[in-house]
């Protein structure tokens, strides 16, 4: 149904305008937290990293299938994170030819610091926020995230990430 017959424009223009101002203020900040690891990492390192986390070692295809992004972005956007010691790459068990991704000791402390720093902006953000408030708002935005990857995926292009960052 399109949305916008529903005599509902006045609402969606406000919604369309302030997913644009967050868009904007959430790349000018990358919401990065709070104190000195704040915008330390940009989005493309915490959002690999943090896959490498929840699923473990993998293989290019792989997590850049997982992500919905392709193999060489993912290539590109690893390569500062195995120069930088966070990210190691090893061969795999099985095919010693095929190269596996796994997140390094260092690697996992440093995503630890950025989650914590996040967590305490998004804690300081919705401070005055109940808890309900916070689980629909975190609710909301999920079912808007799924409905945007769900629109990707019906127009034939990869799902963009949709697990939770924890």
């Amino acid at each position: 149904m399109d949305m916008t017959t529903v005599g509902d424009t006045g609402l969606l223009d406000v919604l369309q305008h302030e997913v644009a101002v967050f868009a904007r203020r959430a790349e000018q900040t990358r919401l990065g937290g709070v104190g000195q690891v704040r915008n330390s990492m940009d989005r493309a390192a915490y959002l690999l990293l943090n896959r490498l986390d929840k699923e473990g070692p993998m293989g290019v295809k792989a997590l850049a299938a997982s992500m919905g992004i392709d193999s060489s972005t993912v290539t590109r956007q690893v390569a500062p994170l195995v120069d930088t010691g966070l990210v190691k790459r090893t061969s795999h068990p099985e095919d010693g030819r095929a190269v596996v991704l796994q997140l390094s000791p260092r690697g996992l402390a440093r995503l630890d610091e950025v989650r914590t720093s996040r967590r305490q902006l998004m804690a300081e953000l919705t401070g005055e926020w109940s808890p309900e408030e916070r689980e629909t708002f975190c609710s909301l935005l999920t079912r808007f995230n799924h409905a945007l990857s769900a629109r990707q995926a019906s127009q034939g292009l990869p799902p963009a990430e949709t697990t939770p960052a924890s």
